[in-house]
């Protein structure tokens, strides 16, 4: 065993980000920060000011004091462990604590089914939410926005990465592309670039707003952003917002499924649509896309390649078909033998 040699938590936490920037992306870049600073927090209040201090004993003490500290669901509370086990792990590399102590940093078991989310947008809610876009703000910003992100299924920040030299016309396709110079990143990087199919109705609202609405403006890279406003490239924020927005059943029913007076409702607001219990969020639309995709009979590597997501990811984390409808779709095949 290496001799230990003193450094204090918040310098090795400096370190260990360090390390990791040229390999992750911003946002888990920026989820390892958050989670880390708990434990530095947690460090600060005990007066632990040397690594070479923390233990298996620590770290257990550290687990049930984050778990009530923070009042952490285990989905959660796993989550923020298994990122303080990767720490521990690089500390242990420049002999700040002893050998092996990542191993004592025990994360909750998840139950089956507990890591996985099951909102999604629902077919009939899609096309119900699109048809009203298509004839009260047809080729408007939101409307070329949903109609991308429910045909393709594609993430938020692929979305807000694209130019509109990424849009090919003639081939009907997108081209996503990772960017991070210039502050657009896929999820997955480089293995994230991909061409993405587009069908004929999508690219005709996509040229008609690329004609006739689209702002004439630049980014602060002097790219030419697919989705802009006024201002320049949309922030990912404001295509949450829209989303939020345009799926709560007051915008596209005019009628509310909760009994809110729509006049009163604080949700109707601008920036403030995800209170409503009834709207959707991006990954939602994402997840109800996939499904809709499996639903469809198109084939689960194709929709694998085309949403850039693994197939077991896939089949844990965004398939919503029940064991029924995929029976049933099974049996479509199977009617010859």
């Amino acid at each position: 065993m290496s001799e230990l040699e003193p450094i204090t938590p918040a310098d090795a936490k400096e370190m260990y980000l360090a390390s990791r920037q040229d390999e992750v992306t911003e946002a888990t870049y920026k989820a390892h920060n958050y989670r880390l600073n708990h434990f530095i927090r947690w460090c600060n209040e005990y007066d632990i000011d040397n690594l070479n201090d923390i233990n298996g004993r620590s770290v257990h003490r550290y687990r049930l004091w984050r778990r009530d500290d923070g009042d952490l669901n285990n989905v959660t509370l796993k989550t923020q462990l298994d990122t303080l086990r990767v720490f521990i792990r690089f500390c242990e590399g420049i002999n700040a604590v002893e050998d092996n102590l990542h191993d004592k940093v025990i994360s909750p078991t998840l139950k089956h089914g507990e890591n996985q989310r099951d909102v999604m947008l629902e077919a009939d809610t899609a096309e119900d939410v699109l048809e009203y876009l298509h004839k009260f703000e047809y080729a408007s910003c939101r409307h070329t926005l949903l109609e991308i992100l429910w045909h393709t299924g594609i993430r938020t920040g692929s979305a807000h990465s694209l130019d509109v030299d990424d849009y090919y016309p003639r081939k009907a396709c997108l081209k996503l592309r990772h960017r991070p110079e210039t502050e657009t990143r896929l999820k997955n990087g480089k293995q994230g670039e991909r061409f993405v199919a587009l069908n004929e109705r999508v690219c005709r609202v996509v040229d008609d707003w690329l004609d006739t609405i689209r702002p004439n403006v630049t980014d602060d890279y002097d790219r030419n952003p697919l989705f802009a406003s006024k201002r320049g490239r949309l922030h990912k924020n404001t295509m949450r917002a829209y989303v939020y927005h345009v799926t709560s059943p007051c915008y596209y029913t005019g009628e509310c499924p909760h009994g809110r007076s729509i006049d009163d409702c604080e949700a109707t607001s601008y920036g403030q649509a995800h209170g409503c219990p009834s709207s959707i969020s991006p990954h939602a639309i994402r997840r109800g896309s996939i499904t809709h995709h499996l639903s469809s009979d198109v084939p689960e590597k194709v929709v694998s390649d085309r949403m850039n997501v693994g197939q077991k990811v896939l089949d844990a984390h965004y398939d919503r078909r029940s064991e029924e409808q995929k029976l049933e779709q099974r049996r479509g095949y199977l009617g010859n033998i």
